[in-house]
């Protein structure tokens, strides 16, 4: 990511501009604590890219992408194997955990069908998300 990919301010959203899978073009809100993660990264530079290599100075790639993940979670003691795609799960899982409908999940994804969303929700056999407890709850008028 450069910094000037998260520069633009659209309908009083900070966001960034990303090229995905397929090379689709897409536009993400970037929310304050994400935000400050980024500015403190970009240090006092302008343009460029955003994570530096700390030897080389070039911009990471996934292989580094992957490693740094692998470094922290180590340090952060997690036993379990942690990748880029695993915290993608993560992410998917989590947002559908707090109530965000399939359907922005899927756009967050930047899935183009809903059945991968799904398979990414490693939650989907959670018995407190049921749909069972919405609908009582409905049909009981609270």
């Amino acid at each position: 990511m450069l910094i000037e990919d998260y520069a633009e301010t659209l309908r009083g959203h900070r966001v960034s501009h990303l090229v995905g899978k397929g090379n689709k073009p897409a536009t993400m809100p970037i929310t304050v604590p994400v935000l400050q993660v980024l500015e403190a990264c970009r240090g006092q530079r302008t343009t460029g890219p955003l994570i530096l290599r700390p030897v080389s100075g070039n911009a990471i790639d996934r292989r580094d992408a992957y490693r740094m993940i692998t470094r922290i979670a180590k340090v952060a003691g997690i036993p379990c194997h942690i990748s880029p795609h695993s915290l993608r799960h993560a992410t998917i899982t989590n947002a559908l955990d707090a109530g965000v409908p399939l359907r922005d999940a899927q756009i967050l994804a930047r899935h183009a069908d809903p059945r991968t969303t799904e398979h990414y929700d490693r939650a989907r056999g959670n018995l407190d998300r049921h749909g069972v407890h919405f609908l009582t709850a409905y049909v009981a008028g609270a």
